[in-house]
């Protein structure tokens, strides 16, 4: 079993193959079933080596597929402020990219 923790928009994943991960911020237009890869890897593990990155591990590449693309449930923001009538309700869905990884 070999792990790779990978990191993307702004986030670290820790990943082996076949996980589903949900990453945010990806920041390219997708489709369901294109090809995209992570190459900004920071540590693999195959069981016996650990190789960690300075910051991140040279040639080192995870090869994913994507299975969704959306926006996940809205978070409500309100703001209040006691005894002054001031009231401010807002609304964000965070976009998000659902891939499987298919190879380390």
């Amino acid at each position: 079993m070999k792990l790779v923790v990978i990191k993307t928009g702004g986030k670290q994943y820790l990943a082996e193959k076949d996980t589903i991960l949900t990453v945010e911020k990806f920041g390219k237009d997708l489709k369901k079933g294109d090809k995209v890869s992570f190459d900004k890897v920071l540590l693999t593990d195959d069981g016996k080596t650990t190789k960690v990155g300075e910051p991140m591990i040279d040639g080192a590449e995870v090869k994913a597929e994507v299975l969704e693309v959306g926006r996940g449930k809205k978070k409500l923001i309100f703001r209040y402020k006691a005894k002054s009538n001031y009231r401010k309700k807002k609304g964000h869905r965070q976009p998000f990219v659902k891939v499987k990884i298919t190879d380390l």
